[in-house]
């Protein structure tokens, strides 16, 4: 197989051909052969051999591997080739393309091979035009035009053309690059779309006008508009192809595009509105034919054809994607029946099964609410249906928003609360992982439901309550029917008011609880008992409102708390939870009628409230009363509250506690270990809700805590020296180290959560760091917990300046120890790799001169671990890393001259060569943003001489008028130009000029990085550059997440209430 690889004799194509085969057909030989052709793809000089190839393989894939070849050189080493070669090359792929797109047998049977042919002459097209092959659109437009094959071809490479420009440039192409294209493009349109025109007049054969018609929906989102309205393509679409149905979906898609077109100011807006009507009234007097008024669309979808289902989502994208662009232009009298024929097709649409599909009606649903909404909250006169009343236009959409609500109601998604649900099986069972998509699709869903019941308030609650009566009497009972009906009544809480919700809901609660002392059969009531604790979960404002509700609605979950069905009693808790937090104070004042806060009589039958419960679910309700008492403003009672709420768990701590002091042994058991595990967790669940007022509970147990917390260490320690480094995996040594990492997770919850620095600094920090950080450095790395690590974060974060006298104590017991764990390779230890990147970064923002008391081999490996972070292939170690060598340099510029010097010598050009290492290999491309800011700031501290200390190696450089601006110019010239063969000098030195000329400006000297990865061939190879454009969408998203939070603050009912602050929900 090697003789291919030697290139001073002629190529054996069969040979090759024969290694090709081997590589797909023999699993045994694949591994070598794939080698074989790995090192012949990469050798310098194999692109020569690929005309021979083409020309001698019998093997479709040899003549794949020839082209990959091929494509490589032109993207790669095109400038660098001399211009005959390059000419020939050009010449070569030309020629072949019009050969074997000549006639249409050659052209069926070469079809896969040619359009990876077609790929590699638009990347030759994307090197030569326009500057050097200026008659490429004339000259194939007029080829086209002598062979009806040969154009189906042609028109192939135009919308690959269209695509590499418009939809795929960026990253890609220089920005020059990218400009210059786009202009040729527009300058040569008028003979493409000539061409175009001329086929779809005259042609006859179907699978050109068919490619053609692909060909025009790629140009349709850039063409000037004139192409569109002065001339009669939208007629032709319309009438020519649209009810022939091999080009019905093809025809349906363009029309869909220019459907979604917005008015510009290229033309006069009397044109473009009257342009846009009659492609309304053209299309939907089509779709009329194709589909009557009143056609189960639904049924159809299920029935049809693979193309018929891709014409309902096609019809789908074209109706909502008008609208949503051109609704006022069509909001005509005369218009108005077909303007609701359009409504009721979006409408029958929204009930096929099809999620993707449902979606686009859905999100013009939201938008037609949403205008309707604001519209009706205005005080502007919008132009509709000839009249200015924005209740008239309500009016109008009255119908067709009756049936949006139907159909949202109906297919209402599981909200993420609920934790029963409907498997494969039809049994009833606990939910055992989250649908990411369900929960995205039950937001957007309920926030449109919200809108529509604004707009009829009545509707919602007639459709809601007929359907409710339906599932009592039983004529629509079902699992499915009651889960979507209670998921749509939990969406609209907060958008009716007080009134109509005490209405509504007092009859919604009443009904369900009938229904669950009604039904028999333990899933029936699960169902219904989940779709109970949804609905009262989701109406705060209710529940505060009325005390006795409250209470019964709490009293029923106690009640559930002791049904065994899966899932019932999960979230039972996890509904007292959320009552706990929005309405909290109400369980510690007295309310009419009772004689003692309601808190007194939970913590009174709390033993037999939880008895049925389990461990998990013991400590959620923890919690839920933790936030009651924190709501308690009496600190004396508060204390009080806390004891008596602890007092469980803590009777069991001390008969522990007493037992361990009687016999260390106590402490081995596996039960015990459980227990105190238990208690542990328990108690971090209450301090998480009870916040700073917790300190009392933790002063009882802290020190008999960190004791146990020692004596575990010791058996693991002891373990380990006695049986070797397995013997901290064994099962009861597992136990220990929950243990241990239970007390390591309260600590760091009560400090968190802590509002007195001072007390914690002075009482807890102390015997903390002498039980952890000691047991923590002589441990096996197997036995470190990382939440020591974490720990430090919180304490650093918390303490802040008052912990620098502690850093060198925490760096010398958790540093090296550490570093030399999580470096051995990118995978081992994740956990600790990152608390141990965050804890450095911690250190570095409030503790920076900590870093000074470090002897240089100390700093020196801080260094290196932030480079080492920031090389790391997982995206958030990689910015955390860089992000900490940012502020590095922040603090080290604020520094004094004799401290930054030193600084700035020993590690500068070291750094600046590593930043410039992640920026161009292409797996740390999403970090963008921080690298370039890295570099402005490296760039800008010389170009102003912050950097004072000569970068240079003196003693190699004799030259009096070197400078740290000139030595940074010519050290990076140099870098690049080793490290990039494939570029030319030239290239690399305006790449290094650039970044000096826009070093004061971070957006210009961004997009001079972007051009120069283009060009590399490493971001060429590795496709996808989208991440190097990654701050810029992130601040859009930002933007429109902002906008989004004002808009929705603003509509009753659009946050969920209980999804509101706290603050905002306490009396």
């Amino acid at each position: 197989m090697e003789k291919i690889l030697d290139f001073s004799e002629p190529l054996d194509v069969p040979l090759l051909d024969k290694i090709v085969n081997i590589m797909f057909t023999d699993p045994v030989q694949r591994i070598p052969a794939q080698k074989i052709l790995t090192e012949f793809q990469e050798h310098p000089e194999s692109w020569t051999r690929v005309a021979t190839i083409l020309e001698g393989s019998q093997q479709l894939q040899t003549r794949f591997l020839a082209l990959q070849i091929l494509e490589n050189v032109v993207k790669y080493k095109w400038r660098i080739l001399p211009r005959d070669q390059s000419e020939n090359i050009k010449t070569y792929i030309v020629n072949l393309a019009i050969k074997l797109s000549s006639d249409y047998p050659t052209l069926q049977r070469e079809k896969p091979f040619l359009n990876k042919l077609d790929m590699v002459l638009v990347q030759i097209i994307k090197q030569e035009w326009p500057r050097k092959w200026e008659q490429f659109i004339p000259e194939i437009v007029g080829a086209s035009k002598t062979n009806e094959s040969l154009c189906e071809n042609n028109m192939m490479i135009f919308r690959l053309m269209s695509e590499e420009v418009f939809d795929f440039s960026n990253g890609q192409m220089t920005q020059a690059k990218i400009i210059e294209l786009k202009k040729s493009f527009h300058d040569d349109f008028s003979k493409i779309f000539e061409l175009c025109q001329l086929i779809l007049d005259n042609s006859r054969q179907p699978s050109l006008l068919l490619v053609t018609l692909q060909t025009l929906l790629r140009f349709l989102n850039w063409i000037p508009l004139g192409y569109l309205f002065e001339t009669n393509l939208v007629e032709k679409l319309c009438t020519k192809f649209l009810p022939v149905p091999i080009f019905r979906n093809a025809a349906l898609e363009c029309l869909g595009e220019i459907g979604s077109l917005s008015i510009t100011s290229e033309a006069p807006q009397a044109t473009q509105a009257t342009f846009f009507e009659k492609v309304f009234q053209n299309v939907m007097t089509q779709i009329a034919g194709i589909l009557p008024p009143g056609t189960n669309i639904a049924d159809k979808y299920e029935e049809g054809s693979g193309e018929d289902q891709q014409f309902v989502q096609i019809l789908s994208i074209f109706l909502t994607g008008f609208l949503k662009n051109h609704l006022s232009v069509v909001e005509k009298q005369e218009l108005q029946p077909m303007l609701l024929e359009a409504h009721y097709y979006i409408a029958a649409i929204s009930l096929v099964e099809d999620i993707e599909i449902f979606k686009i009606c859905l999100e013009y649903w939201n938008k037609l609410a949403t205008d309707l909404y604001q519209e009706s909250g205005s005080q502007s006169q919008p132009l509709m249906l000839n009249t200015n009343s924005s209740s008239a236009r309500k009016k109008f959409y009255a119908p067709v928003l009756t049936r949006a609500r139907l159909a949202l109601i109906g297919r209402m998604p599981k909200p993420e609360e609920v934790l029963i649900v409907e498997d494969e099986n039809g049994e009833i069972v606990r939910e055992t992982y989250k649908d990411s998509d369900a929960i995205t699709l039950y937001k957007s869903m309920r926030e449109t439901l919200v809108l529509l019941t604004h707009l009829d308030p009545d509707d919602t609650q007639s459709i809601l309550l007929q359907k409710l009566q339906s599932q009592v009497d039983g004529t629509e009972w079902s699992w499915h029917n009651l889960n979507t009906l209670s998921w749509a009544v939990g969406a609209i809480s907060g958008v009716q008011n007080e009134e109509q919700e005490k209405r509504f809901l007092v009859t919604v609660i009443k009904e369900l609880l009938s229904l669950c002392e009604n039904k028999r059969g333990k899933d029936n009531k699960a169902v219904v008992a989940s779709d109970i604790m949804y609905v009262v979960g989701q109406y705060p404002r209710f529940l505060k409102a009325h005390w006795k509700f409250l209470k019964t609605v709490v009293n029923k979950l106690f009640e559930f708390m002791h049904e065994n069905h899966p899932g019932v009693q999960d979230m039972a808790c996890d509904t007292f939870l959320k009552i706990s937090q929005k309405c909290r104070a109400k369980f510690v004042r007295v309310q009419l009628g009772d004689q003692i806060p309601y808190v007194d009589e939970i913590l009174v039958a709390l033993p037999q409230t939880i008895s049925e419960l389990e461990n998990s679910q013991i400590q959620t309700f923890y919690e839920a009363v933790g936030y009651m008492i924190q709501a308690q403003p009496d600190n004396t009672v508060r204390e009080s509250l806390v004891s008596r709420l602890m007092d469980l768990p803590n009777q069991t701590w001390s008969t522990t506690m007493a037992a361990a002091k009687e016999n260390v042994s106590h402490l081995q058991r596996d039960e015990t270990m459980r227990n105190i595990a238990n208690i542990l967790k328990t108690n971090s669940r209450a301090c998480f809700s009870m916040e700073h007022c917790y300190i009392s509970q933790l002063g009882k147990i802290y020190l008999d805590m960190l004791n146990v917390y020692r004596a575990y260490s010791g058996m693991i320690s002891t373990a380990v020296s006695q049986g070797g480094p397995n013997a901290a995996r064994t099962s009861q040594a597992r136990l220990m180290r929950i243990v241990k990492k239970e007390t390591l997770k309260l600590v760091e919850c009560f400090i968190d959560k802590s509002e007195d620095p001072e007390t914690v600094m002075r009482n807890f920090i102390p015997p903390l760091l002498e039980a952890v950080l000691t047991d923590y450095a002589s441990n096996i790395p197997d036995a470190r917990d990382p939440e020591v690590l974490s720990l430090m974060v919180v304490v650093i974060n918390k303490l802040q300046g008052a912990m620098t006298s502690e850093i060198p104590r925490i760096f010398d017991s958790v540093f090296g120890c550490t570093l030399e764990m999580i470096t051995k390779n990118f995978e081992d230890y994740p956990e600790h790799r990152l608390h141990f990147f965050t804890l450095l970064r911690a250190i570095n923002q409030y503790c920076f001169r900590a870093f000074f008391t470090l002897n240089p081999t100390q700093f020196k490996l801080v260094i290196d671990s932030v480079v080492w972070a920031f090389k790391h292939t997982e995206r958030h170690i990689s910015e955390t890393g860089l992000t900490i060598l940012y502020e590095l340099l922040n603090n080290i510029a604020n520094e004094r001259p004799e401290i930054s010097s030193a600084f700035y010598k020993s590690y500068f050009i070291s750094l600046l060569q590593d930043i410039f290492f992640v920026l161009t290999d292409t797996f740390h491309k999403s970090s963008f943003k921080l690298q370039a800011t890295i570099l402005v700031a490296m760039f800008s501290a010389v170009e102003k001489g912050t950097v004072a200390v000569p970068l240079w190696d003196e003693s190699n450089t004799n030259d009096p008028a070197m400078t740290n601006q000139r030595f940074l110019r010519e050290y990076v010239i140099n870098l690049l130009t080793r490290a990039f063969p494939n570029l030319t000098s030239n290239q690399v030195r305006l790449f290094v000029t650039g970044l000096f000329t826009f070093v004061s400006s971070l957006p210009q000297f961004k997009n001079t990085l972007r051009d120069f990865l283009a060009q590399i061939k490493e971001f060429s190879v590795a496709g996808d550059n989208d991440d190097l454009y990654w701050e810029e969408r992130e601040a859009r998203l930002l933007q429109e997440k902002e906008e989004a939070t004002k808009r929705a603050m603003a509509i009753p009912g659009f946050i969920p209430p209980a999804s509101l602050n706290d603050a905002d929900m306490n009396d």
